[in-house]
């Protein structure tokens, strides 16, 4: 699975430490848990 990293913070979203949820299958309106970014602000990582 991919993990995804917030440009603002450097917050690496990873599935495996998120009850394997995909980062595109996240609820509406999620924000990065460290800095509040909106999704949107993330971008793929290998």
């Amino acid at each position: 699975m991919q993990t995804w990293e917030c440009t603002i913070c450097g917050y690496i979203y990873d599935p495996a430490e998120n009850n394997g949820v995909p980062f595109d299958k996240l609820p509406g309106g999620w924000i990065c848990p460290e800095c509040g970014a909106a999704a949107e602000m993330f971008s793929e990582i290998a």
